[in-house]
């Protein structure tokens, strides 16, 4: 009797929704340089944090108990060409709790980092080796992709650096950057050649931000954040980038909103954070007088989409039917 109670309680909870854990911790860490920049309320960082550390803790564990009960679905949705991809944002997203909890207990962030560094590099491993197999659908091509090594790396790397292990931040950062332009190549390969994407998966097309936008991140991280040549070549890639998803937004609005949107957030927190490393590099240069509207804009966005899924969360329309019990074999 217990055991379908708690089987009716649970939402099916996909793990794309760590997605709003990237989100939020993103628009923390944005917060905490904008403190160190411009002097803004130090607390507002940290509730936001503390909000992406809850948002981590309940998916985390509906997520793992997803896995207890409703193993056949869980498998199913980890051999999935396309939804198999987000399951690499749980390191990613345990990784930035870690960033969050540092300043409050390096032995905490310890823990949450390496536990977070270690799933990912092995998830991504696992994938990457079954896509080198060949005989994948170009259709199910979309910037899923680069969750698994290109999100991970540069998260690895940005977190790494914080805790102050630059070598394995170093190569981490070298992780994420190859496999960002090799990824590239493939994804971009398929939206000029292939047919245009399926209504449901044209908000993926808001993580193409990420990549030169959390690249850029994690090379200041690693590089002692200066806003040299390098630096300025991933802005201005995630520049364009950003512009080019202004330009396809009404088509992407195309799909009713959903938790999908999250899929802009951690690009758009990470353009707004680079910028504002770099503007305290260079108090005189561009990126002082860019910075403050990447802010606002990054701001804009969380905010947006998090009322969009409050929403959609008191309606009873953001969260999948409840799970039902494995028929799976123990």
């Amino acid at each position: 009797m217990a055991t379908r109670l708690v089987s009716r309680a649970l939402p099916m909870v996909p793990p794309s929704f760590f997605g709003i854990v990237l989100g939020l911790a993103g628009l923390g860490a944005d917060w905490r340089l904008g403190h160190a920049a411009w002097g803004l309320p130090a607390a507002v960082g940290e509730i936001i944090y503390l909000a992406a550390a809850l948002s981590w803790l309940v998916i985390s564990v509906l997520y793992g108990m997803k896995w207890l009960r409703a193993e056949t679905a869980a498998r199913e949705e980890a051999a999935h060409a396309i939804q198999c991809c987000f399951i690499g944002l749980a390191g990613v997203a345990t990784m930035l709790v870690a960033a969050g909890a540092l300043p409050y207990s390096r032995p905490a962030a310890l823990v949450l980092y390496v536990i977070g560094a270690v799933f990912t590099l092995l998830f991504g491993l696992w994938r990457t080796g079954l896509l080198w197999r060949g005989g994948r659908d170009p259709a199910t091509t979309t910037p899923v992709l680069y969750l698994p090594l290109v999100a991970g790396g540069f998260v690895t790397g940005i977190v790494g650096a914080a805790l102050g292990w630059h070598e394995i931040a170093q190569l981490a950062f070298g992780i994420g950057f190859f496999n960002w332009l090799a990824i590239e190549s493939v994804l971009l390969h398929r939206l000029y050649t292939e047919g245009p994407l399926p209504l449901a998966l044209r908000p993926t097309l808001g993580i193409q931000l990420a990549p030169p936008a959390v690249g850029a991140s994690c090379y200041l991280a690693v590089s002692g954040a200066h806003s040299d040549l390098a630096a300025h070549m991933l802005m201005g890639y995630a520049l364009l980038q950003a512009l080019l998803l202004l330009r396809k937004l009404r088509w992407i609005r195309e799909q009713p909103f959903g938790a999908s949107y999250w899929a802009f957030t951690f690009g758009a927190t990470a353009l707004a954070g680079a910028a504002t490393r770099m503007a305290m590099d260079e108090p005189a240069g561009l990126f002082a007088t860019m910075a403050p509207v990447l802010f606002v804009g990054a701001n804009g966005v969380v905010l947006v989409i998090a009322i969009g899924t409050l929403r959609q969360l008191w309606a009873g329309q953001l969260l999948p039917k409840p799970v039902a019990p494995s028929t799976t074999p123990p």
